[in-house]
This record gives C-alpha cells, structure tokens and sequence, in this order.
C-alpha cells in the first residue's frame, strides 16, 4: 500500500518534494545538476542567472549516490504522480541520467519518469538515447527566430533554433513515450503574428503529443520580464491549434512531520524557485498560521529572504 511521504526526503542532497506540478501531480523532484549549470541563460528562470553555461557532459554526481537516496524514498512506496529529472539545472547535461531512470524503471516500474529539458541537446543521439526509457519528456522551445531566440535563452554559442528543432523531431521518430512541448510567452518578445506562425511550423514538424503555453508567474531573472495577458495567450492557442494554458494544479494532501522537517523542506523547495506565501501554502500544504511562524523564523535566521515584484512577495533561500 502506497503512503502519502512529505517530509522525508528534506535532508537528502539530490531529492526535493515530492511537490505539487501544475502539469505532473504530485512530483518528487531529482537534480542531477549543479546549481545553474546550463545551456541557456533564460532570462525567465526562476533559478537565476546561468553560472556554468555549457553544452559539454557533466558528471560530477556518482549515480550511485542519487540512486541509494531514490530506493531509500521508494522503497516506502509513496504515493506520487511522477518522479521527475528537474531541479536547478538541464538534466539532459548530466551523464548518468540514463542509468538513473533506468534504475526506477526496472526496480519500481509503477512509477512514471518525466524529464524536463530545454531541448537543446537533442541534437546528440546519446542524449536521446538515454531518455527511451522516460515515461513523459517535456522540452522547451520558445522561439524560433534567431533575435527573438537569442533574446529569450541567451544560448551557448553552439546552439541554434534549427539544430534545436532538428533535435527535438529526432527524438519524436525514436520515442514511444509522450511529447509535451512548452512554450514560454514573453510579452513583445515571442508573443507576435510573425514569432507564432514560426512556431506553428516547428510545432507540425515537431509532432509533440500536446503543446503548453506558458508565462511568468514567479520573479524571473531579469526583472523587465512580465506575465503575457491571460485573453492573448487564448489569442496564442488559437492560432497554434489548440494548445494548453497551463494552469494551477489543485492538491489536497498535507505536510507533516516535525518543525525541522518542515524548515528543510521550506528550505529546499525555495532554493529551486521562488514562491510566494499562497505557493508555499498550497505546494507545501501547511496551515497558514503555522507558516507564517516558520517564515518569521527563517528570516530572522538570514535564511530566506524576501523581494516584492508586481505587487506580490516572493521568498527565496540564502545560498
């Protein structure tokens, strides 16, 4: 029998959550990378300003060691929608993601493995190669115009929209699994006639199973960027076809466990993004009067900070 497990993955080194997705349920997080190790400098992230901007291997972490963790949560069959590769950097940079979803797939095959990516190694067959085995693989594409591109992912210098697009409709003719293509409206950026019909072609020779529109709905990295009007992305939609507005995931589970539990686990969700009061009382499902007391505490201890934008306060860990 599967249990609803919250609080006990909040010391491990490379799991977070599980949390709630708009898209994937209820999600244990897997970061296989270090802290904004990337291809892109998006200047929507959430996570900050790319620090290792890289198309190269990454390989610092043993498998073995994300794997002990993984059949240490498993192991007491928790109650999740999906086990996702995300966190604070392109998981498709890292070398043993491969054996990573391999190892669920074999020894706890009831779980679903989403990976996240921004898409822009598919290009390399081994990366495809190691994600055959993923359940639901969600890449990104933005733009495809080489200005509005340029502007939104500041890429490494190696990477272009074709090769991207390239990679991507490879990856379709390979894989059994299902293709969910985000895009990322950035109000006057990518959000015009001319960057949707673009768009439009890449999406017909992509072939994706679903396409979802995205916006800004936390800090990002550069603080011009804003939240496209909800009636244009309708606007947008129609014009791609019918693709999906991502929205709010309800969730009605609840965070236990002791106040050192749950100060980790404030910790580590907000050392990957950045949410306010409501997200983490929603996310996290903790009773707003007993959150207000952690935050009051966390910030008091220098460990969270806060910052206003749009009207709204978003916390964000001290690293």
């Amino acid at each position: 029998m599967r249990k609803l497990l919250f609080n006990k993955t909040l010391s491990y080194r490379y799991l977070f959550g599980p949390v709630p997705s708009r898209r994937l349920g209820l999600s244990l997080g897997v970061d296989l990378i270090p802290h904004k190790t990337c291809s892109l400098d998006c200047i929507y992230c959430e996570c900050g300003r790319t620090t290792d901007l890289t198309v190269d291997e990454v390989n610092q972490i043993p498998p073995g060691d994300i794997i002990k963790e993984l059949d240490a949560f498993l192991g007491k069959s928790p109650l999740l929608d999906h086990i996702t590769m995300a966190g604070s950097g392109e998981p498709t940079l890292y070398s043993g993601i491969s054996r990573v979803i391999g190892h669920i797939k074999d020894n706890y095959p009831s779980y679903r493995v989403a990976v996240l990516t921004n898409g822009t190694l598919l290009w390399k067959k081994e990366v495809r190669a190691g994600l055959l085995r993923a359940d639901v693989i969600i890449p990104s594409l933005d733009a495809v115009s080489p200005l509005a591109f340029n502007k939104i992912a500041r890429p490494h210098s190696s990477l272009t929209p074709e090769l991207i697009i390239d990679g991507m409709a490879a990856l379709r003719g390979e894989y059994g699994g299902q293709v969910w293509l985000e895009i990322f409206l950035v109000p006057g950026v990518n959000d015009t006639d001319g960057e949707i019909l673009l768009l439009k072609k890449a999406i017909l020779r992509i072939n994706p199973d679903k396409v979802q529109l995205n916006s800004l709905d936390r800090p990002g990295t550069e603080n011009w960027v804003k939240k496209l009007d909800y009636r244009k992305m309708e606007d947008v939609a129609e014009m791609l076809g019918g693709a999906e507005i991502v929205a709010s995931h309800p969730l009605h589970k609840t965070m236990g466990g002791s106040n050192e539990d749950i100060f980790n686990g404030l910790i580590a969700y907000l050392k990957r993004r950045p949410a306010t009061f409501e997200d983490l009382a929603e996310g996290l499902n903790i009773e707003k009067l007993k959150l207000a007391r952690y935050i009051d505490m966390l910030t008091q201890k220098n460990s969270i900070t806060k910052k206003e934008q749009e009207g709204k306060v978003y916390y964000t860990a001290v690293r």
